[in-house]
């Protein structure tokens, strides 16, 4: 399998599939990715969670190597901590789907 034909927003659309368990939101909208790195044989995801502490750390890594298996090779997830994830960082439509589940954001 070759990733050239991937490009960044591919990638952000494919994880747009992997929802936060207990949010009820993607990870994307989230604002969990931080960077995505391509080449044609490698696909380098720069990710956080909501705390370091997160019990689904396992479950939301095994949701993003299951939507990107037959897409990508030679995924790698590189959890990052710093910058630390804040609220800022969540989009619009995973503003609007909180709220609409009651979070004041």
């Amino acid at each position: 399998m070759d990733n050239t034909y991937l490009n960044e927003q591919k990638v952000l659309d494919i994880l747009s599939s992997v929802i936060d368990p207990e949010l009820g939101v993607s990870i994307v909208d989230l604002g969990l990715i931080y960077k995505i790195d391509l080449s044609p044989k490698a696909l380098f995801i720069d990710m956080t969670l909501t705390t370091p502490a997160c019990p689904l750390t396992s479950y939301i890594e095994e949701q993003v190597y299951e939507v990107l298996a037959g897409v990508a090779e030679g995924v790698k997830i590189n959890w990052v901590w710093d910058p630390p994830w804040s609220a800022q960082k969540i989009t619009q439509s995973g503003r609007e789907q909180l709220q609409a589940v009651g979070y004041n954001i």
